[in-house]
């Protein structure tokens, strides 16, 4: 009945994401396994349209934060304001406080603006005035930004990015996907036609189930082994951390689940390795689409599945 219902979601958003089925399917497997997700790629390429599908498809409170140059941090987790009548500081929550929050053009808002997300993210909670209020559960954050070459855009930090579970890239469409779009009379503003699938104990149930799917001891070995590969001196990558690598296992056990098993083989890794760990191998320079698998796959190259650590 999960697989079932999590096939009608992937069917829905393809519907609306037009010929990215791949992209569509690692979405949805980062927010099952509790992550957080980016979308880097060109304006104009639907990641506003996937971030938005996404959450409505999954029925959870939705806020989209424009991010811009001039945003606050105020303007993202709210302010306390003294209440005349009961002579203390009232919480005015900002959009932080909603189960899924699109922070569409990250990178388009200064550094300070962009850490008000990193308590949020990493505890699902925040602190304003030395006050720490809880957030919704569950809570995504599905952030886009446009490429570092463009004007007014503000990279950002290794410790942020390594706060997201996986990072997209969604790339030009094919000639056939294309021709739906532009012959397609919908607008992306037009979202009466999303309907919701899931309810929220729903959604929880197929998480504790993702949870508990297999890991074997070879598996936990390769995923050890390609980390450390990652570290080796010559390499030119930089090295994973173990968050990374507990991120990976979680993605690879939320891809297993989409493939019908209950438990993860090499091939679950080797799928979610890319989203998941380019972001975190590749330095700030090298976040372009055409290079984006070069440096993953040289470290999957490098580590045999049926003898990892040799």
């Amino acid at each position: 009945m999960m697989q079932t219902v999590v096939a009608n979601i992937l069917a829905q958003i393809e519907s609306v994401v037009i010929g990215k089925p791949h992209q569509v399917k690692l979405a949805l497997a980062c927010l099952l396994a509790k992550g957080h997700i980016l979308i880097e790629d060109l304006p104009g390429m639907g990641k506003t349209t996937l971030a938005n599908t996404l959450a409505l498809t999954l029925g959870l409170s939705y806020q989209r934060i424009q991010f811009t140059s001039d945003l606050m941090p105020a303007d993202v987790i709210g302010i306390a304001i003294f209440d005349e009548t009961t002579k203390s500081f009232q919480l005015h929550p900002g959009a932080i406080f909603n189960q899924v929050v699109l922070a569409d053009e990250v990178n388009r808002a200064s550094p300070k603006t962009q850490s008000a997300l990193l308590e949020a993210m990493e505890e699902g909670r925040v602190s304003v005035d030395g006050v720490t209020h809880q957030l919704p559960e569950p809570f995504f954050v599905i952030a886009t930004q446009n490429p570092m070459s463009h004007a007014g855009t503000y990279p950002l930090p290794e410790s942020q990015l390594d706060r997201f579970m996986m990072r997209l890239s969604l790339g030009f469409p094919s000639i056939d996907a294309e021709r739906k779009i532009l012959q397609s009379t919908a607008s992306h503003r037009d979202v009466t036609e999303i309907k919701p699938f899931l309810q929220v104990e729903q959604l929880r149930e197929i998480q504790q189930h993702i949870s508990s799917v297999r890991v074997s001891p070879a598996i936990i070995d390769y995923v050890i082994a390609l980390c450390r590969v990652s570290r080796q001196s010559e390499s030119q990558a930089k090295a994973l951390s173990p968050r990374a690598g507990k991120s990976l296992l979680a993605a690879a056990k939320s891809w297993a689940f989409m493939e019908s098993r209950d438990y993860v083989i090499p091939e679950d890794i080797q799928a979610v390795f890319s989203p998941v760990c380019e972001h975190r191998l590749a330095p700030q320079q090298h976040h372009i689409f055409d290079q984006a698998d070069e440096i993953s796959q040289q470290i999957l190259s490098q580590v045999d599945p049926t003898n990892p650590l040799g």
